[in-house]
């Protein structure tokens, strides 16, 4: 688990001030709950693909994956659909991502029809019906994800 929160807080580009404590104290409050969501994402790594799941243990879709981090880890409720997920929070143009964002594509040949959370180093987490078919880490600048790309929008608060 510490590795996975450092990790993250190296992905956020937190920085450690004073003698290094290893406690998430030293990290401000807001980058922890901005932390939070990627975490529990990176977590449900391998976690199995099936449609029209929001529930782990059974296997997950995209939106029900995105859906499941931000609620078990930021107490947000998200709509079930990615197309619904794309109009909540603020717009975000693809040079500002943030670990944390939602990132949106056009799959199956309709607008935000796949979402995932962006990771940071042009990387996003998200549940694959495709060859993976579980939640893999895919990167932005894949020919496929790129040329899929619809945009993104950030839903946690903004941070200081």
């Amino acid at each position: 688990m510490y590795k996975i929160f450092f990790t993250v807080v190296l992905l956020l580009g937190v920085t450690f001030s004073g003698e290094p404590t290893h406690s998430a104290e030293t990290v401000s409050e807001g980058m922890q709950a901005a932390a939070q969501p990627l975490m529990k994402a990176l977590s449900l790594l391998g976690t199995p693909y099936k449609r029209g799941s929001s529930d782990p243990d059974k296997g997950v879709d995209c939106s029900g994956f995105v859906g499941h981090v931000y609620k078990e880890s930021a107490n947000v409720s998200l709509p079930r659909t990615a197309k619904a997920m794309s109009k909540q929070g603020e717009a975000v143009a693809g040079k500002e991502l943030k670990p944390g964002d939602l990132v949106f594509f056009n799959t199956l040949k309709k607008p935000f029809s796949h979402v995932g959370i962006y990771k940071g180093q042009g990387e996003f987490i998200h549940a694959s019906s495709r060859a993976a078919k579980q939640v893999t880490v895919s990167r932005m600048d894949d020919v496929y994800w790129s040329s899929h790309y619809n945009g993104a929008r950030r839903v946690l608060p903004a941070q200081p």
